[in-house]
């Protein structure tokens, strides 16, 4: 069995081919020259396209070439140090070497087979003309590179003076973004992530068909099955559909997309190939106010208030094995001695979307690995709960975790907190908002891809997100909005959001678009295998009262309905791309559960490569879910029909467009620059990289994991850095070849498990309690 604090670096501070490689594109000119030459004489259509996409590669990338040395003699001065090779202007370097590969490939193809007469020529043009508005695409986003490098100065990877939104966006509204959605999709990208990446692009594509048609049900499930056919067959529409939908799309489609990765299939995944956990128990804890006895005074702890009024705030305690004192544990009869360590965990998704459910899938493995209990905080979500909601909730729930721990298992010796993306942006801000208030922050912070200045401010890796098939510019620029500068129409005088917390499910035809949006703020369904407990005072004592922990909470009774409700709408509208979903897994999955043996003898399941035999168990185990997940759907198509039907209900009759569908014309181009103009709050608590020096200073050891490809990475470069010249305990690991985003993608990516054992080694590091003096 793999120990995940042995593993090497491997993908972690491992440099990608960031030198202009001078060889590769000598060897794709040549091949172009030879390419062109061959069908110069070609006066067909298709042999005209071929030559003139051979000669345009060609002469594109002698411009190309040119910027990408004078940006590589620079890189080395952006860097968090010479042992971590990293920052925007190399991303594009290495973007720009795979592309240069992904050229010579397709040339040394076209070479190959030109002369036969299977030679699929007009399939070949298509794919060679895209290759040539990639590097061509690539060419213009060097051009805006070498402005940025003029307008900072060596080692800042923000430019040095303001610059306004309106010169960052209008130097992005003139690349061409097509090429990067279209065949070309994924090529910067791992292999094990390239088709699943392609896929999550296809049926981006495919809901939004189905989220803004107009029809009724069967012209809805008409829609996605010739939607899934264009899509498939067709690049270049796929490709104009999601840009398209980046620019147009509100954030309401960006958290309902988002919301997909919580249907019934995907949150059971955690079950068939991730560890078993003896809890994952939803806790909800009323918004009560209490206090902290740090050093002999009582520290008030603040009630999350803010927009949405108080309301309880739920966690899910998730643990590879009973510990004494465990809340809702009292019947258990083997359990473990208290944890002398716990894990607070908070979840990314743009501050709008995912839970704790959404992010069990890695969760599952760092609790078996870390052998501690994790507490993770599904915080409301924006824009119903923007800017400072979801910070008020994670405070006020890690507050209670550190005068609580004992109810978690733990001593609490060790706290350290983890979070990826948004939810790293939240405990770099929990952790100033403790240092204010005078309660202890987390003995040491591990933040996965996290953005740590939330403003408008260019970056070389910002402009990534221009070709990120997972964060599209205009998804990042609506989450961004929708949290920092809330739509004053959502909230009311009072500062209450203005959304009904309930659902109505009596008349299937009355769902719209609006309704979906509002349900969205909720929380996910529970799961099945959970138990969702109320902490009945924050002022009694656990382990004299075990009813007060065995009450069910009503309202979370109340947002489960709800939430089952928004998965039975999603899933009756999205067979057809839950079945591509079971499919993908069934042909990508790479790690299989099996047993070993612990050093105490213990058998536990572990993650290995699959052999052919356990492949095909695999595939008999998922194919009968999914079979048993689609009758489960049929019955409920034909009882809900078998109802409506009998109620004299016309499915044929098609409602009205609502305004979301009237607002996205996917045929129109629309001007970000009139979208966006609005100012971002400098606010340490939104943007931690505005901290003052003096709480940077009372700042625990820190753990920052980025990726070359992610468009947060410059913000985790120059927060690493700036936590290192203040001399503090501070490391940085940038990864190879994975997206914004891939712990998510551990349990069928092998790239992405390997990162997520990483991410385990760096968390062991700060929890350190193999140092821990012996218990008395």
């Amino acid at each position: 069995m793999t120990d995940p604090n042995n593993v090497s670096n491997g993908l972690a501070n491992k440099e990608p081919n960031t030198e202009g490689n001078s060889s590769n594109i000598s060897v794709l000119k040549d091949l172009c020259t030879n390419n062109a030459e061959f069908f110069a004489t070609d006066t067909s259509e298709n042999g005209q396209r071929l030559y003139i996409s051979f000669m345009g590669i060609k002469e594109n990338l002698d411009e190309l070439s040119t910027k990408m040395a004078r940006i590589a003699s620079q890189v080395h001065k952006f860097d968090f140090d010479e042992n971590t090779p990293g920052n925007g202007y190399r991303s594009f370097i290495s973007v720009a070497n795979s592309a240069v590969d992904y050229g010579v490939q397709l040339n040394k193809k076209v070479c190959l087979k030109r002369a036969s007469a299977f030679f699929r020529k007009t399939q070949m043009t298509k794919d060679v003309e895209s290759c040539a508005h990639l590097i061509a695409s690539l060419d213009t986003c060097f051009k805006h590179l070498e402005t940025l490098l003029s307008w900072s100065t060596a080692g800042n990877l923000f430019p040095d003076g303001e610059r306004s939104p309106q010169e960052l966006l209008s130097n992005y509204e003139d690349i061409n973004q097509y090429c990067f959605y279209g065949r070309c999709l994924g090529f910067q990208f791992c292999d094990s992530l390239k088709n699943i990446l392609q896929f999550i692009s296809m049926s981006m594509a495919i809901f939004s068909e189905i989220y803004y048609n107009q029809g009724s049900f069967f012209a809805k499930a008409t829609t996605s099955v010739m939607a899934t056919s264009k899509y498939v067959n067709d690049p270049e529409q796929r490709a104009r559909r999601i840009v398209n939908i980046s620019q147009n799309a509100d954030v309401d489609f960006c958290k309902a997309f988002w919301f997909l990765s919580e249907n019934e299939l995907m949150t059971n995944m955690p079950y068939v190939v991730s560890p078993n956990v003896a809890v994952s128990r939803i806790i909800n804890l009323p918004p009560e106010p209490f206090t902290i006895n740090i050093n002999g005074q009582e520290i008030d702890v603040p009630v999350p208030a803010s927009h949405i009024g108080r309301k309880p705030v739920q966690v899910r305690l998730i643990s590879h094995e009973v510990h004494e004192g465990m809340i809702g544990e009292a019947t258990s009869r083997y359990k473990s001695k208290p944890a002398r360590g716990l894990l607070f965990h908070c979840h990314g998704g743009g501050f709008v979307a995912q839970s704790s459910l959404s992010h069990e899938c890695y969760l599952r493995e760092w609790a078996r690995q870390i052998k501690v209990p994790i507490l993770s905080v599904d915080y409301n979500l924006a824009p119903e709960a923007p800017f400072p909601r979801a910070l008020e909730e994670v405070t006020y729930a890690y507050c209670w975790a550190l005068k609580n721990c004992h109810l978690l298992g733990s001593t609490g010796e060790r706290i350290v907190a983890a979070g990826d993306s948004a939810g790293a942006n939240l405990l770099l801000s929990t952790t100033l908002k403790c240092l204010h208030l005078g309660v202890p922050p987390p003995m040491g912070l591990f933040v996965a891809y996290v953005p740590t200045l939330v403003n408008f401010i260019p970056s070389p890796a910002r402009l990534l997100c221009m070709m990120d098939p997972l964060l599209p510019f205009g998804f990042m620029m609506r989450c961004l909005k929708a949290y920092a500068c809330p739509d004053p129409a959502k909230t009311t005088k009072s500062g209450v959001a203005n959304c009904d917390q309930t659902s109505d499910t009596e008349s299937f035809e009355e769902i719209s678009e609006s309704d979906l949006m509002e349900l969205q703020a909720h929380k996910s369904p529970v799961s099945e295998t959970s138990d969702t407990l109320t902490y009945g005072s924050l002022n009694s004592n656990g382990g004299e009262d075990d009813k007060n922990v065995k009450d069910i909470d009503l309202q979370a009774s109340d947002i489960e309905n709800s939430q089952k409700y928004v998965s039975d709408f999603l899933e009756k509208y999205v067979l057809g791309i839950v079945m591509c979903i079971s499919g993908l897994l069934r042909k990508k999955i790479e790690f299989l559960l099996d047993s070993d043996t612990e050093t105490d003898g213990t058998r536990v399941p572990v993650l290995k490569h699959e052999s052919a035999a356990s492949s095909q168990s695999l595939d008999d185990s998922l194919q009968n879910k999914v079979s048993n997940f689609v009758t489960n759907l049929k019955w409920r198509f034909n009882s809900w029909i078998t109802q409506k039907a009998s109620a004299g209900v016309d499915f044929m009759v098609p409602r009205s467009a609502s305004a979301a569908e009237k607002y996205l014309d996917l045929d129109r181009q629309c001007s970000l620059l009139d979208e966006f103009k609005f100012t971002v709050p400098k606010d340490p608590y939104l943007s931690p990289f505005c901290a003052a020096k003096e709480d940077l200073l009372k700042f625990p050891p820190v753990r920052v994991l980025t990726v070359h490809l992610d468009p947060c990475l410059d913000d985790c470069v120059m927060f690493s850095k700036k936590l290192k010249h203040l001399n503090k305990d501070v490391k940085l690991d940038i990864l190879s070849g994975l997206p914004h985003g891939f712990l998510n993608f551990c349990l069928i990516s092998k790239e992405a498990f390997e990162g997520s054992k990483i991410c385990i080694k760096r968390i062991n590091e700060l929890l350190d309690l193999d140092n821990l003096p012996p218990l008395q």
